[in-house]
């Protein structure tokens, strides 16, 4: 990356922000003089209603924090295995306090079960991943976060809308623009929601009249409760169980993209470590995080609700196994899996795999879907087991 001198960078941040207002390929204004930019969130939040007053009191101290636009230029890219990062993020002081907050708030979890369907270890589980239970919930303010993205051209027609949104909560009186604070990106809270989310699927769970996601959680419970039922959860289903797997198993048949029913894995060989599986009809994919011989689970229709929460798989199946955990299931068994690759030698594996014809996204290091998919295929063609697990020995032969 080529790097201009402080100086230069700033001149040309000036520039940028004193030119007049374009707007990025969706159409939705963005960029140019930042007061000028304000002036037009000012107009779209009158034409929505919204008082002047609310107005005036969200913006009047909005700015551009140069923090935000690192973090969003610079996001992290997720390359932890998941024995790594599972084993770091359902650390035992989670599970301890998880424990200790199902059972403190075991009305209210009720509840949630019951108006909502999702059971209190599901949304204990994103309770801790995201916060430590609201511990952690982030120091950006969050109306200049949101400003800031909402005028930066990346992905203005994303956050324009959750900073009216943010004046509609100030109109409510359910965020304070001079204190509230969040992620870099908006999100607020102990379960980490953009503002349209809040206002959408906010419950009131302690009776006060307002939905503060900061500091009441039994307005985080249910409201995590709702949003996770608007996702498509299937109440009363399991969501991820963990299998214990036959050597004859038919490989190809594993990942995300592949369904049989309970009833076609269980004629295979497939068995649950703990319990019995569901019905023979439930249908379910084979999730082999670290191939075949590491851990292996059973995804349910309901674990497609943590791919919308957070695309990443690794991520997702850590949320999914900790809400396990915590429902009462025992620790995997983490097996003896073949040792991955390097980030260099991922990065290898994905230029040799896109060279063959392959879509593996952009070469970036990281085992997505494509990735996994391409190296089944080629698993295939080579006659070894097609686990989705790429090995040193895999890109030797590619």
């Amino acid at each position: 990356m080529i790097r201009m001198p402080l100086t230069l960078a700033s001149a040309c941040l000036a520039a940028f922000l004193a030119a007049p207002p374009t707007a990025n390929a969706a159409g939705a204004p963005c960029g140019g003089d930042f007061g000028s930019f304000l002036d037009g969130v000012r107009r779209d939040a009158r034409a929505e209603g919204l008082s002047d007053a609310a107005i005036s009191r969200t913006l009047a101290n909005a700015r551009i924090d140069r923090k935000v636009l690192a973090r969003d230029r610079a996001q992290g890219v997720f390359k932890q295995t998941f024995l790594t990062f599972s084993k770091r993020a359902v650390s035992g002081y989670r599970l301890k306090h998880g424990a200790g907050n199902l059972s403190k708030y075991a009305k209210v979890f009720a509840r949630a079960e019951r108006d909502y369907g999702v059971p209190g270890p599901v949304i204990t589980a994103f309770w801790g991943l995201e916060t430590d239970y609201g511990a952690v919930q982030g120091d950006f303010n969050t109306v200049s976060a949101l400003a800031t993205l909402a005028h930066d051209c990346r992905r203005p027609e994303l956050f324009r809308p959750q900073l009216l949104a943010a004046i509609r909560m100030v109109e409510h009186g359910d965020l304070d623009p001079a204190r509230t604070t969040g992620a870099w990106a908006g999100e607020i809270g102990q379960v980490q929601m953009l503002p349209q989310d809040i206002i959408r699927f906010g419950v009131d769970g302690d009776g006060n009249g307002h939905v503060d996601l900061k500091k009441s959680a039994p307005d985080t419970i249910l409201t995590a409760a709702r949003f996770i039922q608007s996702l498509g959860w299937r109440a009363g289903e399991p969501w991820l169980q963990e299998v214990v797997l036959p050597d004859t198993l038919t490989w190809e048949k594993s990942g995300v993209q592949f369904e049989l029913t309970t009833g076609d894995w269980a004629a295979q060989g497939v068995r649950a470590r703990s319990g019995q599986l569901p019905e023979g009809r439930l249908p379910a994919a084979l999730l082999l995080p670290q191939g075949r011989k590491g851990p292996a689970f059973l995804a349910y229709p309901n674990y497609r609700v943590y791919l919308e929460w957070n695309q990443s798989f690794i991520y997702t199946t850590t949320a999914a196994y900790f809400a396990t955990r915590l429902a009462g299931a025992p620790r995997y068994q983490a097996g003896s899996p073949e040792p991955g690759l390097s980030d260099a030698q991922m990065k290898a594996l994905q230029t040799r795999l896109r060279e063959r014809g392959y879509d593996v996204g952009k070469i970036d290091g990281i085992l997505g879907s494509g990735t996994r998919a391409a190296v089944q295929a080629e698993q295939l063609r080579f006659g070894i087991p097609a686990d989705g697990w790429p090995t040193e020995a895999l890109l030797n032969r590619l």
